[in-house]
């Protein structure tokens, strides 16, 4: 008997539904326990959101579970497999030999004005943005001042988020191998007056950041982490760190990091 436990997740929509219970019976023929309090394995059915709504769903177990991910739709970033190689993902799992890859996360604290303290982690990204007006707040180094920011806000990322928002607002691809954490500004504004640094930055793994708006100024204040939105008015100070657990996939068929780059964001290349 396999001792194995799988816990299935998946999105909403009729055809993930569908391949989850398909999966489900494959499962139950080749008598693999479904757990969905307890698992040892999370299979994840949809997109890179489904997986990152998952690994949400399972942190307080996250250093005792893998993740695997099957893709209903276009190829994603973290999903392995697709909905029609459910035997062979499932051959997979019979012949387990406890084979992994793991990726840093983000430890997020958020200090509010009150003294209460709450803390959130993220595999791809954080931000702190104003909903209206001009984010200014003081940077912190672990605890030396950096800047004075300005702009619509600040993304932290992963080695594995790099790719995601942080791409986007002109930050750098990092291999996940490195463990370091990544700063990106969101429309900072630099002239003759005001200025920052005006890249993003790429932290050693032992490094901090500490975001501290300043509190002469309105806090309204959209906070994020990866798909987990919050709308806080009371934000003293957001404190980032690489969280000692890391987030663990399986790595039957693991694809590598930049051939997930290329086939992301640059698809075939002809050989001339």
């Amino acid at each position: 008997m396999n001792k194995m436990k799988i816990a299935i997740y998946h999105s909403g929509d009729e055809h993930s539904i569908e391949v989850g219970q398909d999966l489900s019976q494959i499962l139950r023929e080749n008598h693999i326990a479904l757990d969905d309090q307890d698992p040892t394995v999370v299979i994840t059915i949809g997109g890179d959101g489904t997986l990152l709504s998952a690994i949400q769903k399972y942190l307080p177990i996250i250093d005792r579970v893998r993740f695997v991910g099957v893709h209903t739709g276009h190829l994603g970033f973290y999903t392995d497999w697709r909905d029609y190689e459910l035997d062979d993902l499932v051959k997979a799992l019979k012949s387990d030999g406890c084979s992994e890859i793991g990726y840093p996360l983000l430890n997020i604290d958020v200090i509010h004005t009150d003294g209460t303290k709450a803390n959130y982690k993220a595999i791809n990204e954080s931000t702190l943005r104003k909903l209206n007006g001009t984010l200014v707040a003081d940077v912190l180094i672990g605890d030396q001042l950096f800047e004075r920011f300005r702009g619509d806000g600040l993304c932290i990322s992963t080695p594995t988020g790099s790719t995601a928002y942080n791409r986007s607002v002109g930050g750098a691809i990092v291999h996940p191998q490195l463990e370091a954490m990544q700063m990106a500004e969101i429309a900072s504004i630099n002239n003759r007056v005001f200025r920052t640094v005006g890249a993003a930055l790429i932290l050693a793994p032992n490094e901090t950041v500490t975001i501290r708006p300043l509190p002469s100024y309105h806090r309204t204040y959209n906070f994020t982490a990866d798909r987990l939105g919050i709308l806080d008015k009371n934000v003293q100070s957001v404190h980032y760190g690489i969280a000692v657990p890391k987030v663990k996939f399986l790595k039957y068929r693991h694809t590598g990091f930049w051939n997930r780059v290329r086939n992301s964001f640059i698809g075939q290349i002809d050989e001339i």
